[in-house]
Protein backbone atom coordinates (compact mmCIF):
# COMPACT_ATOMS: atom_id res chain seq x y z
CA UNK A 1 0.00 0.00 0.00
CA UNK A 2 3.16 2.26 -0.33
CA UNK A 3 2.24 3.09 -3.83
CA UNK A 4 -0.69 4.46 -5.95
CA UNK A 5 -3.66 2.53 -6.11
CA UNK A 6 -7.32 1.95 -6.28
CA UNK A 7 -9.88 -0.33 -5.51
CA UNK A 8 -13.87 -0.97 -5.09
CA UNK A 9 -15.60 -1.59 -1.60
CA UNK A 10 -18.46 -4.22 -2.22
CA UNK A 11 -18.98 -7.37 0.24
CA UNK A 12 -19.64 -11.20 -1.36
CA UNK A 13 -23.37 -10.65 -0.07
CA UNK A 14 -24.14 -7.64 -2.71
CA UNK A 15 -22.67 -9.77 -5.68
CA UNK A 16 -25.70 -11.25 -8.26
CA UNK A 17 -26.48 -14.59 -7.89
CA UNK A 18 -29.81 -16.53 -8.87
CA UNK A 19 -29.36 -18.28 -5.32
CA UNK A 20 -31.20 -15.07 -3.05
CA UNK A 21 -27.45 -13.90 -1.75
CA UNK A 22 -23.91 -13.32 -3.53
CA UNK A 23 -21.55 -15.75 -3.16
CA UNK A 24 -18.39 -17.26 -4.20
CA UNK A 25 -19.43 -18.33 -7.33
CA UNK A 26 -19.46 -17.10 -10.89
CA UNK A 27 -20.32 -13.41 -10.23
CA UNK A 28 -17.42 -13.25 -7.92
CA UNK A 29 -15.24 -13.84 -10.64
CA UNK A 30 -16.72 -11.83 -12.61
CA UNK A 31 -16.25 -8.81 -10.95
CA UNK A 32 -12.95 -9.82 -10.34
CA UNK A 33 -12.27 -9.69 -14.08
CA UNK A 34 -14.14 -6.22 -14.17
CA UNK A 35 -11.68 -5.08 -11.50
CA UNK A 36 -8.94 -6.24 -13.53
CA UNK A 37 -10.69 -4.85 -16.61
CA UNK A 38 -10.49 -1.16 -14.84
CA UNK A 39 -6.60 -1.39 -13.45
CA UNK A 40 -8.15 -1.82 -9.91
CA UNK A 41 -5.31 -2.83 -7.57
CA UNK A 42 -8.11 -3.79 -4.33
CA UNK A 43 -11.18 -5.52 -3.40
CA UNK A 44 -12.10 -4.67 -0.12
CA UNK A 45 -14.87 -6.89 2.00
CA UNK A 46 -16.81 -6.67 4.82
CA UNK A 47 -16.02 -9.47 7.40
CA UNK A 48 -16.18 -13.20 5.99
CA UNK A 49 -17.20 -14.37 9.67
CA UNK A 50 -20.73 -16.00 10.00
CA UNK A 51 -23.93 -14.31 10.07
CA UNK A 52 -27.29 -14.78 11.88
CA UNK A 53 -31.20 -13.89 11.84
CA UNK A 54 -31.20 -12.98 15.42
CA UNK A 55 -28.45 -10.42 14.72
CA UNK A 56 -29.86 -8.99 11.66
CA UNK A 57 -27.11 -11.18 9.43
CA UNK A 58 -24.70 -7.99 10.32
CA UNK A 59 -20.89 -9.49 9.70
CA UNK A 60 -20.33 -7.64 12.87
CA UNK A 61 -21.79 -10.10 15.07
CA UNK A 62 -21.05 -12.97 14.45
CA UNK A 63 -21.01 -17.03 16.24
CA UNK A 64 -16.91 -17.35 15.57
CA UNK A 65 -13.99 -14.51 14.69
CA UNK A 66 -12.49 -17.44 12.84
CA UNK A 67 -15.24 -19.33 10.80
CA UNK A 68 -16.19 -18.29 7.30
CA UNK A 69 -20.02 -17.89 6.69
CA UNK A 70 -21.37 -20.89 5.07
CA UNK A 71 -24.18 -18.58 2.87
CA UNK A 72 -21.26 -17.57 1.13
CA UNK A 73 -21.40 -20.96 -0.75
CA UNK A 74 -21.57 -21.00 -4.42
CA UNK A 75 -24.14 -24.36 -5.25
CA UNK A 76 -22.69 -23.78 -8.73
CA UNK A 77 -19.28 -24.99 -7.84
CA UNK A 78 -20.96 -27.79 -5.45
CA UNK A 79 -22.39 -29.11 -8.86
CA UNK A 80 -19.66 -28.10 -10.41
CA UNK A 81 -18.04 -30.46 -7.28
CA UNK A 82 -20.72 -33.32 -7.48
CA UNK A 83 -22.02 -32.37 -4.30
CA UNK A 84 -25.35 -31.46 -5.81
CA UNK A 85 -27.03 -32.58 -9.00
CA UNK A 86 -28.90 -30.11 -11.18
CA UNK A 87 -32.37 -31.27 -9.86
CA UNK A 88 -31.29 -30.39 -6.46
CA UNK A 89 -31.14 -26.38 -7.65
CA UNK A 90 -33.28 -26.32 -10.32
CA UNK A 91 -36.10 -25.14 -8.30
CA UNK A 92 -34.61 -22.26 -6.57
CA UNK A 93 -37.02 -19.64 -5.47
CA UNK A 94 -38.01 -16.51 -7.07
CA UNK A 95 -35.58 -14.53 -4.80
CA UNK A 96 -35.26 -10.99 -4.96
CA UNK A 97 -32.54 -9.53 -7.21
CA UNK A 98 -31.89 -6.22 -5.55
CA UNK A 99 -31.58 -7.48 -2.14
CA UNK A 100 -30.84 -10.12 0.40
CA UNK A 101 -34.22 -11.63 1.84
CA UNK A 102 -31.95 -13.27 4.86
CA UNK A 103 -34.69 -15.91 5.80
CA UNK A 104 -35.33 -17.44 2.65
CA UNK A 105 -31.88 -17.68 1.65
CA UNK A 106 -31.24 -19.58 5.11
CA UNK A 107 -34.05 -21.99 4.47
CA UNK A 108 -32.82 -23.30 1.00
CA UNK A 109 -29.25 -23.15 1.15
CA UNK A 110 -29.72 -25.37 4.46
CA UNK A 111 -31.81 -27.73 2.55
CA UNK A 112 -28.85 -27.69 -0.27
CA UNK A 113 -26.09 -28.24 2.20
CA UNK A 114 -27.59 -30.79 4.12
CA UNK A 115 -27.95 -33.09 0.82
CA UNK A 116 -24.08 -31.58 -0.41
CA UNK A 117 -22.87 -33.31 2.94
CA UNK A 118 -25.27 -36.67 3.26
CA UNK A 119 -22.88 -36.78 -0.57
CA UNK A 120 -19.99 -35.94 0.33
CA UNK A 121 -20.38 -38.33 3.59
CA UNK A 122 -21.69 -41.34 1.22
CA UNK A 123 -18.29 -40.62 -0.83
CA UNK A 124 -16.14 -40.62 2.52
CA UNK A 125 -14.29 -37.36 2.61
CA UNK A 126 -11.26 -37.01 1.06
CA UNK A 127 -7.38 -36.30 1.96
CA UNK A 128 -7.90 -32.28 1.12
CA UNK A 129 -10.52 -32.27 3.58
CA UNK A 130 -8.35 -34.18 6.48
CA UNK A 131 -5.72 -31.67 6.26
CA UNK A 132 -8.10 -28.95 6.35
CA UNK A 133 -9.31 -30.18 9.53
CA UNK A 134 -6.03 -30.81 10.88
CA UNK A 135 -4.10 -27.32 9.72
CA UNK A 136 -7.61 -25.44 11.29
CA UNK A 137 -7.85 -27.80 14.40
CA UNK A 138 -7.19 -24.95 17.14
CA UNK A 139 -10.16 -23.21 15.83
CA UNK A 140 -12.38 -25.30 13.87
CA UNK A 141 -12.93 -28.27 16.45
CA UNK A 142 -14.75 -25.80 18.75
CA UNK A 143 -16.19 -23.99 16.18
CA UNK A 144 -17.98 -27.15 14.80
CA UNK A 145 -18.84 -28.63 18.33
CA UNK A 146 -20.29 -25.47 19.51
CA UNK A 147 -22.65 -25.09 16.21
CA UNK A 148 -23.65 -28.57 16.59
CA UNK A 149 -24.64 -27.77 20.28
CA UNK A 150 -26.57 -24.48 19.68
CA UNK A 151 -28.75 -26.72 17.45
CA UNK A 152 -28.78 -29.02 20.19
CA UNK A 153 -30.51 -26.49 22.45
CA UNK A 154 -32.13 -24.51 20.03
CA UNK A 155 -32.66 -20.43 20.92
CA UNK A 156 -30.79 -20.88 24.26
CA UNK A 157 -27.27 -19.20 24.67
CA UNK A 158 -24.55 -20.97 25.98
CA UNK A 159 -24.20 -19.51 29.57
CA UNK A 160 -28.05 -21.30 30.26
CA UNK A 161 -26.81 -24.69 28.70
CA UNK A 162 -26.19 -27.63 31.50
CA UNK A 163 -23.56 -26.35 33.53
CA UNK A 164 -21.70 -29.36 33.06
CA UNK A 165 -21.69 -27.85 28.79
CA UNK A 166 -22.01 -24.89 29.87
CA UNK A 167 -18.47 -24.90 32.02
CA UNK A 168 -16.79 -27.83 29.06
CA UNK A 169 -16.64 -29.90 31.71
CA UNK A 170 -14.22 -32.43 29.74
CA UNK A 171 -16.58 -36.03 30.71
CA UNK A 172 -19.83 -34.13 29.85
CA UNK A 173 -17.97 -32.69 26.86
CA UNK A 174 -17.14 -36.34 25.33
CA UNK A 175 -20.52 -37.72 25.83
CA UNK A 176 -22.40 -35.40 24.21
CA UNK A 177 -20.01 -34.62 21.50
CA UNK A 178 -20.65 -37.97 20.80
CA UNK A 179 -24.36 -38.14 20.07
CA UNK A 180 -23.90 -34.78 18.14
CA UNK A 181 -21.18 -36.70 15.84
CA UNK A 182 -22.98 -36.17 12.50
CA UNK A 183 -23.99 -32.23 13.51
CA UNK A 184 -20.08 -31.44 13.89
CA UNK A 185 -19.41 -33.17 11.10
CA UNK A 186 -21.89 -31.02 8.65
CA UNK A 187 -20.03 -27.89 10.53
CA UNK A 188 -16.45 -29.07 9.59
CA UNK A 189 -17.53 -29.68 5.88
CA UNK A 190 -19.20 -26.23 5.70
CA UNK A 191 -16.45 -24.67 7.02
CA UNK A 192 -14.05 -26.71 5.00
CA UNK A 193 -15.97 -25.87 1.71
CA UNK A 194 -16.80 -22.20 2.75
CA UNK A 195 -12.75 -21.62 3.21
CA UNK A 196 -11.98 -24.05 0.10
CA UNK A 197 -14.59 -21.53 -2.59
CA UNK A 198 -13.04 -18.53 -0.78
CA UNK A 199 -9.06 -19.54 -1.63
CA UNK A 200 -9.69 -20.06 -5.24
CA UNK A 201 -11.19 -16.86 -5.22
CA UNK A 202 -8.34 -15.23 -3.31
CA UNK A 203 -5.86 -17.23 -5.71
CA UNK A 204 -7.52 -15.72 -8.72
CA UNK A 205 -7.46 -12.49 -7.81
CA UNK A 206 -3.55 -12.45 -6.80
CA UNK A 207 -2.81 -13.69 -9.56
CA UNK A 208 -4.62 -10.74 -11.67
CA UNK A 209 -3.17 -8.21 -9.26
CA UNK A 210 -5.57 -7.22 -7.15
CA UNK A 211 -5.17 -7.88 -3.59
CA UNK A 212 -8.70 -8.52 -0.99
CA UNK A 213 -8.53 -5.97 2.12
CA UNK A 214 -10.76 -7.86 4.83
CA UNK A 215 -12.30 -6.65 7.94
CA UNK A 216 -11.24 -7.47 11.65
CA UNK A 217 -14.60 -7.01 13.77
CA UNK A 218 -13.24 -5.27 16.71
CA UNK A 219 -15.38 -7.25 19.59
CA UNK A 220 -17.00 -10.54 18.58
CA UNK A 221 -20.72 -11.61 19.56
CA UNK A 222 -21.89 -12.43 23.18
CA UNK A 223 -23.43 -16.16 21.93
CA UNK A 224 -20.17 -17.18 20.39
CA UNK A 225 -17.66 -19.61 20.40
CA UNK A 226 -15.07 -17.24 21.46
CA UNK A 227 -16.97 -17.00 24.52
CA UNK A 228 -17.81 -20.22 25.15
CA UNK A 229 -14.55 -21.08 25.10
CA UNK A 230 -12.44 -18.59 26.74
CA UNK A 231 -14.74 -16.81 28.66
CA UNK A 232 -12.27 -15.56 31.04
CA UNK A 233 -10.83 -13.39 28.60
CA UNK A 234 -13.97 -11.22 28.78
CA UNK A 235 -15.91 -9.57 31.50
CA UNK A 236 -17.97 -11.51 32.90
CA UNK A 237 -19.83 -12.33 35.89
CA UNK A 238 -20.30 -15.50 37.80
CA UNK A 239 -23.53 -16.88 35.36
CA UNK A 240 -21.05 -15.97 32.86
CA UNK A 241 -23.15 -12.83 31.95
CA UNK A 242 -21.79 -9.48 30.77
CA UNK A 243 -20.83 -6.88 33.53
CA UNK A 244 -20.55 -4.61 31.10
CA UNK A 245 -21.09 -4.04 27.07
CA UNK A 246 -19.85 -2.15 24.23
CA UNK A 247 -20.26 1.04 22.19
CA UNK A 248 -19.55 4.45 21.61
CA UNK A 249 -20.81 7.88 23.15
CA UNK A 250 -22.62 10.15 21.06
CA UNK A 251 -21.40 11.13 17.84
CA UNK A 252 -22.27 11.60 14.56
CA UNK A 253 -24.49 8.80 13.86
CA UNK A 254 -26.58 8.63 16.93
CA UNK A 255 -27.21 11.80 19.83
CA UNK A 256 -28.05 8.71 22.27
CA UNK A 257 -24.15 6.97 21.26
CA UNK A 258 -24.59 3.30 20.16
CA UNK A 259 -25.04 0.42 22.17
CA UNK A 260 -23.60 -2.56 20.35
CA UNK A 261 -23.79 -4.69 23.48
CA UNK A 262 -20.64 -6.72 22.61
CA UNK A 263 -18.59 -8.21 25.58
CA UNK A 264 -16.03 -6.29 26.37
CA UNK A 265 -12.47 -7.57 26.86
CA UNK A 266 -9.98 -8.77 30.01
CA UNK A 267 -6.86 -6.36 28.79
CA UNK A 268 -5.38 -7.52 31.98
CA UNK A 269 -5.17 -11.27 31.15
CA UNK A 270 -5.07 -11.23 27.95
CA UNK A 271 -1.58 -9.37 28.64
CA UNK A 272 -0.77 -11.84 31.14
CA UNK A 273 -1.30 -14.91 28.35
CA UNK A 274 0.97 -12.65 25.52
CA UNK A 275 -2.40 -11.74 23.53
CA UNK A 276 -2.22 -15.29 22.18
CA UNK A 277 -6.07 -15.31 21.49
CA UNK A 278 -5.51 -11.58 19.22
CA UNK A 279 -2.21 -12.27 17.46
CA UNK A 280 -4.11 -15.57 16.43
CA UNK A 281 -7.33 -14.19 15.34
CA UNK A 282 -4.53 -11.68 12.98
CA UNK A 283 -2.70 -14.14 12.32
CA UNK A 284 -5.94 -16.36 10.28
CA UNK A 285 -7.21 -13.07 9.05
CA UNK A 286 -4.00 -12.62 7.21
CA UNK A 287 -4.32 -16.36 6.26
CA UNK A 288 -7.74 -15.05 4.56
CA UNK A 289 -6.96 -11.47 3.06
CA UNK A 290 -3.79 -9.89 1.85
CA UNK A 291 -4.48 -6.48 4.16
CA UNK A 292 -6.63 -6.08 6.77
CA UNK A 293 -8.78 -3.28 8.06
CA UNK A 294 -9.21 -3.10 12.21
CA UNK A 295 -12.79 -1.78 12.79
CA UNK A 296 -13.11 0.66 15.32
CA UNK A 297 -9.46 0.80 16.24
CA UNK A 298 -9.78 3.59 18.36
CA UNK A 299 -11.35 1.02 20.87
CA UNK A 300 -7.50 -0.91 21.01
CA UNK A 301 -6.52 2.67 22.71
CA UNK A 302 -9.37 3.31 24.90
CA UNK A 303 -12.84 1.21 25.05
CA UNK A 304 -16.04 3.13 25.98
CA UNK A 305 -17.24 0.41 28.67
CA UNK A 306 -21.34 0.67 29.69
CA UNK A 307 -23.04 -1.20 32.37
CA UNK A 308 -24.79 -4.11 31.36
CA UNK A 309 -28.66 -3.06 31.25
CA UNK A 310 -28.38 0.13 29.60
CA UNK A 311 -30.56 1.10 27.05
CA UNK A 312 -28.18 3.71 25.40
CA UNK A 313 -24.83 4.25 25.36
CA UNK A 314 -24.66 7.34 26.98
CA UNK A 315 -23.49 6.43 30.45
CA UNK A 316 -20.49 4.91 29.76
CA UNK A 317 -16.95 5.67 30.70
CA UNK A 318 -13.23 5.26 28.15
CA UNK A 319 -11.17 2.76 29.81
CA UNK A 320 -7.47 2.68 28.47
CA UNK A 321 -6.52 -0.71 26.93
CA UNK A 322 -2.63 -1.90 26.57
CA UNK A 323 -2.68 -0.92 23.03
CA UNK A 324 1.52 -0.69 22.97
CA UNK A 325 2.10 -3.93 24.23
CA UNK A 326 -0.73 -5.92 22.09
CA UNK A 327 0.62 -4.71 18.79
CA UNK A 328 4.24 -5.45 19.78
CA UNK A 329 2.85 -8.94 20.43
CA UNK A 330 1.46 -8.67 17.08
CA UNK A 331 4.35 -7.60 15.10
CA UNK A 332 6.76 -9.48 17.15
CA UNK A 333 5.42 -12.41 14.92
CA UNK A 334 4.44 -9.98 11.62
CA UNK A 335 6.84 -7.47 11.31
CA UNK A 336 5.00 -6.21 8.46
CA UNK A 337 1.43 -6.92 9.43
CA UNK A 338 -0.46 -5.19 6.58
CA UNK A 339 -3.51 -3.43 8.80
CA UNK A 340 -5.40 0.04 8.13
CA UNK A 341 -6.63 1.58 11.27
CA UNK A 342 -10.02 2.67 11.13
CA UNK A 343 -9.95 5.64 13.02
CA UNK A 344 -12.83 7.48 12.37
CA UNK A 345 -14.95 9.82 14.70
CA UNK A 346 -13.70 11.63 17.39
CA UNK A 347 -9.70 10.51 17.40
CA UNK A 348 -7.77 11.56 20.51
CA UNK A 349 -4.13 11.96 19.85
CA UNK A 350 -3.30 8.72 22.03
CA UNK A 351 -4.53 6.65 19.09
CA UNK A 352 -3.03 8.93 16.61
CA UNK A 353 0.58 8.65 18.45
CA UNK A 354 -0.15 4.67 18.02
CA UNK A 355 -1.06 4.61 14.41
CA UNK A 356 2.41 6.78 13.97
CA UNK A 357 4.53 4.39 16.14
CA UNK A 358 3.65 1.33 14.10
CA UNK A 359 3.23 3.15 10.68
CA UNK A 360 -0.97 2.27 10.65
CA UNK A 361 -2.71 3.67 7.77
CA UNK A 362 -5.81 5.70 8.95
CA UNK A 363 -8.96 5.98 7.06
CA UNK A 364 -10.35 9.30 5.45
CA UNK A 365 -13.65 10.46 4.38
CA UNK A 366 -14.91 13.02 1.73
CA UNK A 367 -18.44 12.71 3.24
CA UNK A 368 -16.78 14.45 6.45
CA UNK A 369 -14.93 16.89 4.37
CA UNK A 370 -17.14 19.55 4.21
CA UNK A 371 -18.03 21.22 7.30
CA UNK A 372 -17.61 24.58 8.64
CA UNK A 373 -13.57 23.82 9.93
CA UNK A 374 -13.37 23.20 5.21
CA UNK A 375 -9.95 24.89 5.41
CA UNK A 376 -8.59 22.83 7.83
CA UNK A 377 -10.43 19.65 7.87
CA UNK A 378 -8.46 16.18 8.15
CA UNK A 379 -10.48 14.58 5.85
CA UNK A 380 -10.33 17.65 3.04
CA UNK A 381 -8.32 16.03 -0.25
CA UNK A 382 -5.42 19.39 0.66
CA UNK A 383 -5.13 18.10 4.11
CA UNK A 384 -4.55 14.29 3.50
CA UNK A 385 -1.38 12.46 3.43
CA UNK A 386 0.22 9.51 1.96
CA UNK A 387 0.09 6.80 4.62
CA UNK A 388 -4.00 6.97 4.21
CA UNK A 389 -6.52 5.38 2.50
CA UNK A 390 -9.10 7.77 1.07
CA UNK A 391 -12.97 7.28 0.64
CA UNK A 392 -15.95 8.86 -0.56
CA UNK A 393 -17.60 6.91 2.11
CA UNK A 394 -18.27 3.51 3.84
CA UNK A 395 -20.64 0.50 4.17
CA UNK A 396 -21.85 2.83 7.36
CA UNK A 397 -22.88 5.96 5.68
CA UNK A 398 -24.89 6.94 3.21
CA UNK A 399 -23.86 6.81 -0.29
CA UNK A 400 -22.27 9.38 -2.05
CA UNK A 401 -25.94 10.69 -4.00
CA UNK A 402 -27.75 9.92 -0.60
CA UNK A 403 -25.44 12.25 1.48
CA UNK A 404 -26.32 14.83 -1.03
CA UNK A 405 -29.92 14.51 -1.39
CA UNK A 406 -30.72 13.51 1.76
CA UNK A 407 -27.62 14.88 4.64
CA UNK A 408 -25.53 18.12 3.34
CA UNK A 409 -27.52 20.95 4.02
CA UNK A 410 -27.30 24.50 1.65
CA UNK A 411 -24.17 25.40 4.14
CA UNK A 412 -22.45 22.35 3.12
CA UNK A 413 -23.35 21.84 -0.44
CA UNK A 414 -22.00 25.06 -0.88
CA UNK A 415 -18.86 24.75 0.48
CA UNK A 416 -18.48 21.59 -1.70
CA UNK A 417 -19.56 23.93 -4.52
CA UNK A 418 -16.78 26.85 -3.46
CA UNK A 419 -13.99 23.67 -3.04
CA UNK A 420 -15.26 22.27 -6.59
CA UNK A 421 -15.16 25.82 -7.91
CA UNK A 422 -18.81 24.86 -9.66
CA UNK A 423 -22.12 24.00 -9.11
CA UNK A 424 -23.41 20.38 -9.12
CA UNK A 425 -26.70 18.00 -10.14
CA UNK A 426 -27.19 15.23 -7.47
CA UNK A 427 -25.94 12.42 -10.13
CA UNK A 428 -22.67 14.24 -10.75
CA UNK A 429 -21.64 14.29 -6.80
CA UNK A 430 -20.56 10.87 -6.65
CA UNK A 431 -18.30 10.77 -9.46
CA UNK A 432 -17.01 14.44 -8.78
CA UNK A 433 -16.07 12.94 -5.16
CA UNK A 434 -14.61 10.18 -6.33
CA UNK A 435 -12.24 12.56 -8.76
CA UNK A 436 -11.27 14.32 -5.60
CA UNK A 437 -9.90 10.81 -4.04
CA UNK A 438 -8.39 9.76 -7.27
CA UNK A 439 -6.04 12.90 -7.63
CA UNK A 440 -5.01 12.92 -3.75
CA UNK A 441 -1.48 12.25 -2.69
CA UNK A 442 -3.38 9.20 -0.49
CA UNK A 443 -1.66 6.11 -1.87
CA UNK A 444 -4.61 4.17 -1.74
CA UNK A 445 -8.81 5.39 -2.56
CA UNK A 446 -11.09 3.33 -2.13
CA UNK A 447 -14.99 3.60 -3.44
CA UNK A 448 -18.02 1.80 -2.89
CA UNK A 449 -19.69 -0.06 -5.52
CA UNK A 450 -22.89 2.33 -5.14
CA UNK A 451 -20.89 5.44 -5.48
CA UNK A 452 -19.37 4.44 -8.68
CA UNK A 453 -23.09 3.49 -9.81
CA UNK A 454 -24.51 6.80 -8.60
CA UNK A 455 -26.95 5.00 -7.16
CA UNK A 456 -28.86 7.33 -3.91
CA UNK A 457 -30.09 6.00 0.08
CA UNK A 458 -32.15 3.21 -1.20
CA UNK A 459 -28.43 1.71 -1.61
CA UNK A 460 -27.55 2.15 1.29
CA UNK A 461 -25.64 -0.69 3.17
CA UNK A 462 -25.57 -0.03 6.48
CA UNK A 463 -27.34 2.61 9.52
CA UNK A 464 -25.29 1.98 12.65
CA UNK A 465 -27.95 3.20 14.76
CA UNK A 466 -30.86 0.78 13.29
CA UNK A 467 -30.64 -2.65 13.56
CA UNK A 468 -32.90 -3.98 11.07
CA UNK A 469 -33.01 -3.67 7.40
CA UNK A 470 -29.32 -3.12 7.04
CA UNK A 471 -26.73 -5.55 4.77
CA UNK A 472 -29.18 -6.17 2.09
CA UNK A 473 -28.42 -4.26 -1.15
CA UNK A 474 -27.11 -6.77 -3.78
CA UNK A 475 -25.63 -5.14 -7.45
CA UNK A 476 -28.17 -5.63 -10.63
CA UNK A 477 -26.03 -6.84 -13.37
CA UNK A 478 -27.00 -4.52 -15.83
CA UNK A 479 -25.80 -2.02 -13.08
CA UNK A 480 -22.10 -2.17 -14.60
CA UNK A 481 -22.29 -1.31 -17.69
CA UNK A 482 -19.64 -0.50 -20.13
CA UNK A 483 -19.89 3.69 -19.31
CA UNK A 484 -18.68 2.68 -15.95
CA UNK A 485 -16.37 0.58 -16.55
CA UNK A 486 -14.65 3.07 -19.04
CA UNK A 487 -14.68 6.44 -16.44
CA UNK A 488 -13.56 4.33 -14.45
CA UNK A 489 -10.30 3.13 -16.57
CA UNK A 490 -9.97 6.58 -17.76
CA UNK A 491 -9.71 8.00 -14.29
CA UNK A 492 -7.79 5.13 -12.93
CA UNK A 493 -4.77 5.95 -15.38
CA UNK A 494 -5.12 10.28 -15.50
CA UNK A 495 -4.29 10.22 -11.71
CA UNK A 496 -1.59 7.15 -11.62
CA UNK A 497 -3.39 4.19 -9.49
CA UNK A 498 -3.24 1.68 -12.76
Amino acid sequence: MRRRGSGILLHITSLPSPFGIGDLGPSAYEFADFLTRTKQSYWQLLPLNPTEIEHHNSPYHSTSAFALNPLLISPVFLLKDGLLLQEDIHDAPAFPPAHVAYGEVVLYKEKLFDRAYARFSEQGGDTEYQRFCWENKHWLDDFAFFTALRGHFPGIPWCDWPPEVRDRQPEALRSIEADLAAQVGRAKFLQYVTNKQWKALKDFCNEKGIHIIGDIPIYVQYDSVDLWVHPQFFKLDQQRKPTVVAGVPPDYFSETGQLWGNPLYRWDLLKERGFSWWVQRVERNLELFDIARVDHFRGLVAYWEIPAGEYTATKGKWIQAPVEELFHAIFKKYPYAPLIAEDLGVITPDVREIMHRFGLPGMKLLLFAFGDDLATNPYIPHNVVENCVIFTGTHDNNTARGWFEKEAGPETRERLFRYLGRKLAAEEVPWELVRLAMMSVANTAIFPLQDLLGLGEEARMNRPARAEGNWRWRLLPVQLASDVEKKLLEMTEIYGRS
